[in-house]
């Protein structure tokens, strides 16, 4: 398995190094910036693995030059544990959390290793069902998806607001089929997967002979969403330069493909979506505050995932089911352990996550059951509440140990008699 490391602390690049350079059936190479990675991967690559935080091009902006062409796990800490969601939204399926040991790496490797090789071998199925759509219901979902039917029945333009991965394409289609438009387009463009340079292209067109690549015309998002909904998702990555012209395109209901002289009229209804703080973009001067107030018309908050509990199982359990059809996998399912911890998880990256997590779990467990180190959560920071019983019995054997297994002091350090201690040493097996 060929691997690239992007690291730019030249003291974790060289510990990597070493420490990989234990494993005959990895061939590593490393790169100590995003730039440098670009220039010397190939197609020879099965897995690109780097970290967030990076002078010049960090983790994220590499990960979208890369198109989605290399499966990548991503190095994060508490400090950029948010940039590193976001890394989700573009593909990402894995990710560690710093500190981690080198064996908790080499897991991770050796996951996506078998799934490639499941990938690969197996023909995916398609589902007969599509999987969009609302997967679960909660108390807090059901408020929010009031506001949105509501919303739906006007033209009003829709401001999504919320986590990254809390769903906001999928309540934009919500919106769209329950409006008077939904016989008409719903094409969605998200504003973080694009470069800056092709935003103006892909939104308004372009005609033959624009630009150098421009071998024959193309007509632009707003064109193909004419008569229906346009979802504009991460808004506040749009380049300011470009918010101008989409307000234009807003207020005169026109748009004109680069390179042409006409204009053309459109009538769509403007879905948005974004889980930055546009006030402080505002403040910043990097978002038009009156592109704002066009968008804002009617806002709605989505809840992230943990607010909505109740959904968590119902989600994961869809899932599940789904990719074992998608897989031709016997039906599988969770053991009461495992859905404990999906319910301990605080999922930073909401439902996406889950849905990413689960499709793992399907892929590289054994049995019917999926167990708890089928989901490998302890990576990604799980802290799971633990019963009294649990700690009771790991205090027991910390004072064993550390009184070399004397049961007579260890009662006297816990301040329990020796008949009890040796009674919850049976019963504990220790």
């Amino acid at each position: 398995m060929k691997i690239a490391i992007v690291e730019d602390d030249i003291n974790m690049r060289k510990s990597l190094e070493i420490a990989m350079s234990d494993y005959q059936e990895f061939e590593i190479k490393t790169f100590k910036n995003a730039k440098d990675a670009l220039k010397g991967i190939d197609n020879s690559f099965d897995l690109i693995i780097t970290d967030i935080n990076m002078p010049g091009m960090d983790g994220i902006e590499f990960i979208k030059e890369l198109g989605g062409a290399f499966e990548v796990i991503i190095m994060t800490g508490n400090a950029t544990l948010q940039r590193a969601i976001e890394s989700i939204h573009l593909g990402v399926k894995d990710f560690l959390l710093k500190p981690f040991d080198v064996d908790t790496l080499i897991k991770a490797i050796k996951r996506e290793n078998e799934i490639q090789k499941v990938s690969k071998k197996v023909a995916p199925k398609k589902l007969k069902q599509k999987s969009e759509g609302f997967l679960g219901t909660s108390v807090a979902l059901e408020k929010v998806l009031n506001i949105a039917n509501k919303a739906a029945l006007t033209d009003a333009s829709v401001l999504l607001l919320g986590e990254s991965g809390v769903g906001k394409e999928v309540f934009a289609n919500h919106i769209h089929q329950n409006s008077p438009r939904a016989k008409k387009p719903f094409v969605a463009i998200n504003m973080a997967a694009l470069p800056d340079n092709l935003i103006e292209s892909e939104l308004f067109g372009f005609e033959k002979g624009a630009f150098t690549d421009a071998q024959e015309a193309k007509a632009g998002q707003f064109e193909l969403a004419n008569g229906g909904t346009l979802f504009l998702d991460e808004i506040g990555e749009m380049p300011y330069g470009v918010q101008a012209k989409l307000l234009r395109a807003l207020q005169e209901k026109e748009v004109r493909r680069l390179g042409s002289s006409k204009n053309i009229k459109i009538d769509i209804r403007i879905v948005s979506a974004t889980n930055a703080n546009l006030h402080e973009k505002i403040k910043k001067g990097e978002f038009r505050e009156d592109l704002y107030y066009r968008l804002h018309t009617i806002p709605l908050n989505i809840p992230p995932l943990r607010e909505r509990k109740d959904e968590i199982i119902q989600i994961a359990d869809k899932i599940l089911e789904q990719n074992c059809i998608k897989y031709d996998f016997e039906q599988k399912s969770f053991s009461k352990e495992a859905q404990n911890q999906l319910l301990s998880y605080t999922w930073p990256g909401n439902i996406r996550e889950l849905i990413s997590v689960v499709e793992r779990a399907v892929i590289l467990s054994d049995r019917s059951e999926i167990t708890p180190s089928d989901l490998f959560l302890e990576s990604r920071g799980l802290n799971e509440t633990k019963d009294i019983a649990t700690m009771e019995k790991e205090l027991i054997s910390q004072v064993l140990t550390s009184q070399a297994g004397d049961v007579e002091s260890a009662s006297e350090v816990l301040g329990m008699s020796k008949d009890n201690l040796t009674q919850k040493i049976q019963i504990y097996n220790l």
